[in-house]
């Protein structure tokens, strides 16, 4: 069994405040990060939402943001583009609007 040291939650908060504004993150990889800290289901949909309001963490964004980057860096299509974002569990209504942003560019 893997056992990792369990960490507060202010800490914890600190260091996903930091996961966030360093890069856009969609909820699943937020959650999952927060789950690494050992924290449990309550104190992780807590944070997720205090994440969320206070703009750390934006879904529609990220799916923008993903989905123009591959393709203009990557050369991704957006049959590609929309399988990974759904994989990264981003729903289907951000992943509808970060494809017509691709079009319109």
């Amino acid at each position: 069994m893997l056992y990792r040291k369990q960490i507060g939650k202010e800490q914890a908060y600190q260091k996903a405040k930091h996961y966030c504004s360093y890069q856009e993150r969609c909820h699943y990889e937020v959650k999952e990060k927060l789950y690494s800290f050992g924290l449990y289901k309550q104190q992780v949909e807590e944070l997720l939402s205090q994440l969320i309001e206070e703009d750390y963490l934006n879904e529609e964004r990220f799916a923008i943001q993903f989905a123009g980057g591959k393709f203009r860096i990557k050369q991704w299509g957006r049959v590609k583009i929309k399988h990974e974002l759904k994989q990264k569990m981003v729903s289907d209504y951000c992943i509808k609007k970060a494809l017509r942003q691709i079009e319109e560019e």
